[in-house]
């Protein structure tokens, strides 16, 4: 998955994940203690957010972000050598 496509997806999920606790972004961005407009970059998919302020929006929302290994074909990707 591209940063971008990771950033879309995250996106989608918080947006939805604010909308069924029926908060708007600028409650989110309130409660989580950033911008509003952050709020924003996050639900729209920017991929070069800041961790600290995500990681507070995603813990207002009783989300979490977590780190696994990747799939057998994403490791074969990640650690193929170029061929000279």
């Amino acid at each position: 998955m591209s940063p971008e496509e990771f950033a879309r997806s995250l996106g989608s999920t918080v947006r939805a994940r604010r909308g069924s606790l029926s908060l708007s972004q600028s409650d989110l961005a309130d409660l989580a203690g950033v911008s509003e407009r952050f709020v924003r970059f996050v639900e729209q998919g920017k991929p070069t957010v800041q961790l600290e302020p995500l990681l507070s929006v995603l813990g207002t929302l009783g989300l979490e972000l977590a780190v696994a290994h990747a799939t057998k074909a994403a490791n074969k990707t990640a650690t193929k050598t170029p061929q000279p």
